[in-house]
């Protein structure tokens, strides 16, 4: 298989060439160690990479699952696999490794996945661009190495973007998923809460608000890999409800009713949407009044939303806190504040002087959330939102030399519609409809209610046959 033909296909494709023996697990690793090789120079997009290893897991694969034996990147979030060590993005934490299997990398490799590298991100996963000192660099947005691709997926939407790899797996805690898919014109659906398995070392991330997903170019390869490694694990503490079926089957089934749609274009707080952001909702709305469903402009649910903000800060910097001491507890003179980036470490701080009082009322506002939206919904389909307030950002412009409350403060009026979702549990998707007069992708984000992937997917595939997105890919 040449170069451009591997571009061409996405990863369903590529899995049918393999049963089909038009090509072999080792010549598809090598297409995807080429591109990696060509183009990570340009985006500094992976971490961790062992290239040898790939290659040794293609030469041995016998094919699984639906993917047969595809290439695939691990985010550097944690997602434990012995072969690829992590950093979490921090220097705190460089070349770590982890003696296990998670539940989910355990699935992932049962559907026929070979992870060969993990992909960067800011450090712990904290910002909505990736530019962790730990990367040598930041990581660069493949239509304009002037932007970042978002995160805290960064790494994982721009190897994706650029076509090292089809899908790559990445992690949601407050659009870390949806943002990097919005800045680099691709899929990236977060599931509902309890459907992807956190385990087996921990139950949760960021109280209830993380979740791990993929990063795709089609709806299909999402719609597959979510039904082939979603489902409950023992002792989860959380479930989300049963699926009705395969995703993949109910795929391409019509809808049997218009749909209703609200469509929120004001931000909470008088937050601004930049214009671009604006004409890409107009573009998604055209679309899906084509398509047969009606879109109302609606009012926002009555969320408390600087509430809101401080609670996300109060978790998130517990968490720190968490992971932070359980590197140094033994090792307490070791230098290590000089090893965090400023807000990182000024999250620590904050995260040890929470009281036990803020942390808990910080989950119940999370718990209101959820019953506002699902609430709001009720009278909805879905909701259709701007996935980002504005374009994708120049470089450097969202910065880790902050304190951290100013630092999260800033990144809200940039994400404002993402982390509510995380909080109500809610599946959303972000969407590749528009194009600014730049050049650069802007997302749009659709939500459905709790559990309601099927329709999700549903509709995203819709909106990818109305607004095709497959083939517009960056030069590089």
């Amino acid at each position: 298989m040449n170069k451009s033909e591997y571009r061409k296909r996405d990863g369903l494709d590529l899995a049918r060439m393999l049963r089909d023996k038009q090509l072999t697990p080792l010549e598809l690793m090598e297409c995807a160690i080429d591109r990696a090789e060509q183009v990570n120079p340009k985006i500094n997009a992976l971490t961790c990479t062992n290239f040898e290893s790939g290659r040794d897991l293609a030469r041995t694969a016998t094919l699984k699952g639906r993917f047969g034996a595809l290439p695939f990147l691990l985010k550097d979030s944690g997602l434990a696999y012995p072969p690829l060590v992590n950093s979490f993005g921090s220097r705190l934490f460089a070349d770590l490794k982890i003696g296990f299997n998670s539940t989910l990398t355990d699935r992932f490799l049962e559907d026929g996945f070979l992870p060969f590298g993990r992909t960067t991100v800011p450090e712990f996963s904290m910002a909505p661009t990736t530019e962790a000192v730990q990367n040598g660099g930041p990581t660069r947005n493949p239509w304009n190495l002037d932007h970042s691709p978002g995160g805290s997926s960064g790494g994982a939407a721009a190897a994706v973007a650029a076509g090292i790899v089809p899908i790559a797996h990445g992690s949601d805690g407050g659009g870390s998923i949806r943002i990097p898919a919005s800045c680099c014109g691709i899929y990236g659906l977060k599931p509902s809460r309890g459907r992807i398995p956190a385990g087996p070392a921990r139950g949760e991330g960021w109280g209830g608000l993380a979740t791990d997903g993929v990063l795709s170019r089609s709806v299909r390869d999402t719609a597959v890999v979510l039904d082939d490694v979603s489902g409950m694990e023992i002792g989860a503490p959380y479930a989300s409800p049963p699926k009705n079926g395969s995703y993949a089957f109910v795929l391409n089934k019509p809808f049997t009713r218009r749909r209703r749609i609200a469509m929120w274009s004001v931000g909470f707080e008088d937050i601004p949407v930049h214009p671009e952001c604006l004409a890409a909702l107009q573009t998604a709305k055209r679309a899906l009044e084509e398509i047969g469903h009606e879109v109302v402009d609606a009012p926002l649910p009555p969320i408390q939303f600087s509430k809101f903000v401080e609670a996300q800060i109060n978790v998130m910097a517990a968490n720190v806190t968490v992971t932070v001491n359980g590197k140094i507890r033994n090792d307490l003179n070791s230098g290590w504040e000089g090893k965090l980036e400023p807000a990182i470490l000024d999250a620590y701080h904050r995260g040890r002087s929470l009281s036990a009082e803020a942390y808990a009322l910080a989950i119940t506002r999370f718990h209101t959330i959820g019953r506002q939206l699902e609430n709001y919904i009720l009278e909805y389909d879905f909701i259709l939102t701007p996935t980002l307030m504005q374009p994708p950002a120049v470089l450097g412009t969202i910065s880790t030399d902050d304190d951290f409350f100013s630092f999260r403060s800033k990144i809200s009026r940039y994400a404002t519609f993402l982390a509510i979702i995380n909080a109500s549990g809610q599946p959303a998707a972000s969407l590749p409809l528009h194009w600014s007069a730049e050049g650069l992708p802007i997302g749009v984000q659709i939500i459905a209610p709790f559990g309601g992937e099927s329709d999700l997917l549903r509709l995203s595939a819709r909106l990818e046959e109305a607004r095709p997105w497959f083939d517009r890919v960056p030069a590089m």
